[in-house]
């Protein structure tokens, strides 16, 4: 069982950053500049689908999609590993 659901609300437990691809060093959320800020702690998100790496199938990966403002607009989904996120 997921430590998260589709559906659940979390916080981000530390800040997120844009980590740049080891391989190239190009920025692993194209369009964003490798190292920026994505997410600080604390932030609330809405987990928006559940997955796995394909090399590690035992590392589940939470899509989850975080507010962006005092209104809860939510931004773009944002990949995260269960010790990145807290619970609700």
């Amino acid at each position: 069982m997921s430590k998260f659901q589709m559906g659940d609300m979390v916080f981000a437990a530390q800040d997120l950053y844009n980590e740049a691809l080891e391989e190239t060093g190009d920025s692993a959320i194209p369009g964003i500049a490798p190292d920026a800020l994505l997410v600080a702690t604390g932030a609330r998100g809405v987990v928006v689908n559940v997955g796995h790496v394909q090399e590690m199938p035992e590392e589940e990966i939470f899509l989850v999609r975080f507010e962006t403002d005092a209104e809860g607009t939510l931004g773009e989904p944002i990949g995260c590993l269960a010790e990145e996120l807290n619970g609700a």
